[in-house]
């Protein structure tokens, strides 16, 4: 067996994954970032641990919609831009990723990519995370406007019990009220529905500013990396967590 073969084998073990409680987004960053001299057998066994990687999410409870910000500023790294350590993943893959997570554990998931209107697309919860991932950062582009995603729920009269966002949070085509946001008006009306309803912000790039700030049915979360799996299910749970969480810095590789 050559040296390549049995790394491969190694990284695709799913006991080791498993006790070493990998998480999807840390693989997802060692195969964005792998380049063409890493050998093909090495970035096919990545895609294998991603999938394997899955089944160390916790499964939401209650009905879930994903609100992926599909923005064109989306497109930018989601370590920022640092001379010589700017990662090759950009906050619109973290989202993908995200939603095609979750979409997997909860395979009656809503996902809703927007930019500045909902962009409609067919996810099957059974392609791969990383295909999944991949076609929701395709719809890359446009502006940002967050209000969209719950005004889409509230149209067709669907109110989860979670509602999680993944974005950048720079929502500008909404943004001329004034004392609030669109986006926790729409929240409010779809309380009204559901009043138990929680909802997440999840922030890849953050600026210190937020569609809705924190209360005991609002989470926001600062940065990304794996423990943000986490944070969701204990926070749906009831789990006391604590103003914007400290930051979860995002993965370096």
């Amino acid at each position: 067996m050559t040296i390549v073969q049995t790394i491969a084998d190694r990284l695709r073990n799913r006991e080791e994954i498993r006790r070493a409680k990998a998480f999807p987004y840390q693989l997802m960053a060692a195969y964005v970032n792998a380049n063409s001299e890493i050998p093909f057998e090495i970035k096919e066994s990545l895609q294998d641990a991603m999938e394997i990687a899955t089944e160390n999410v916790p499964v939401i409870p209650g009905s879930v919609a994903v609100c992926v910000d599909v923005s064109g500023s989306m497109s930018s790294s989601v370590s920022g831009g640092r001379r010589g350590a700017t990662s090759r993943v950009r906050c619109v893959d973290v989202a993908g990723l995200m939603a095609s997570c979750i979409l997997r554990k909860n395979p009656r998931a809503v996902i809703i990519p927007f930019e500045c209107d909902v962009r409609p697309i067919q996810i099957n919860p059974r392609d791969s995370v990383l295909t999944n991932a991949q076609k929701l950062a395709s719809l890359c582009g446009g502006g940002t406007n967050c209000s969209a995603a719950l005004q889409f729920l509230l149209e067709k009269k669907e109110y989860p019990d979670v509602v999680i966002y993944v974005s950048d949070c720079e929502s500008w085509v909404d943004s001329s009220r004034r004392g609030t946001t669109a986006t926790l008006e729409c929240w409010d009306e779809l309380k009204k529905h559901n009043p138990a309803a929680k909802l997440i912000n999840i922030d890849v790039q953050p600026y210190g500013t937020t569609q809705a700030m924190d209360r005991h049915d609002i989470a926001n979360v600062g940065g990304f990396s794996d423990a943000v799996f986490d944070f969701v299910a204990q926070f749906v749970s009831g789990a006391d967590v604590s103003h914007w969480t400290d930051l979860i810095a995002a993965v370096e590789i």
